[in-house]
């Protein structure tokens, strides 16, 4: 398991973040569409990860035909967010995995006003697809780590994706690998936790509150909340 990077000075404020597990079904054994971040990155080289990042701005700006499904707010919004934010995280998970790996979690309909990050969806006339969505996890990056990130990770079923597999150079690797095939890739913990609850509960919609993945004084703890 690959080690997060350390901080000697002040500990920094996290970012906003989301990712977008996609999960397929439709095997024997349930698949994740994964890919290794360059040995270059400064946060986490070399690792496995779920198609994501930071949010965008624009992200807020974004009129999807849909919207997220009232429980996947309850949720998300448990953390101290406010529904907006929610909203937010959500369309970035999606348009992180667009630009990341050509799937489009979307359906035919205009996107009118879409800032400029969000043309590549207006011009095909394609809207996120928020119903789509739940909410499986959360995690935030620990106080001794340059870069932080509070990290949300939506997930959605792998058959609701449009579009080729086909990176963009962020992600190396790009494949769906099988759930015990993914945990022995390099990841990092909060993968690791992520993967395992798959391999417990492979279901696409998620009845109950998602868990925190978070640290104090450096050693993981999981929280579990309940509604």
């Amino acid at each position: 398991m690959q080690k997060l990077p350390r901080n000697d000075g002040p500990p920094v404020k996290p970012r906003h973040a989301a990712s977008l597990i996609l999960l397929d079904t439709s095997q024997a054994e349930p698949r994740v569409l994964m890919g290794q971040r360059h040995s270059k990155m400064k946060f986490i080289p070399d690792a496995y990860v779920f198609p994501g990042g930071k949010l965008d701005p624009e992200d807020h700006q974004v009129n999807p035909s849909t919207t997220l499904p009232p429980q996947v707010v309850k949720h998300v919004c448990q953390g101290g967010t406010s529904p907006d934010m929610a909203r937010a995280l959500a369309l970035a998970a999606i348009r992180e995995t667009w630009e990341e790996t050509g799937l489009l979690l979307a359906h035919q309909a205009p996107l009118k006003d879409a800032p400029e990050s969000w043309q590549g969806f207006a011009k095909d006339e394609q809207s996120p697809d928020l119903a789509a969505l739940s909410f499986y996890a959360r995690a935030i990056t620990p106080a001794s780590s340059p870069i932080r990130f509070h990290a949300r990770f939506f997930l959605a079923d792998a058959q609701k994706v449009t579009g080729k597999l086909q990176g963009s150079g962020e992600l190396d690797n790009l494949d769906w690998y099988p759930l015990s095939q993914a945990l022995k890739l390099p990841i990092i913990d909060v993968t690791e936790f992520v993967l395992t609850q798959l391999q417990k509960r492979p279901e696409i919609h998620q009845p109950n509150p998602a868990p925190l993945w978070a640290y104090r004084k450096d050693k993981p703890m999981v929280v579990h909340r309940s509604l």
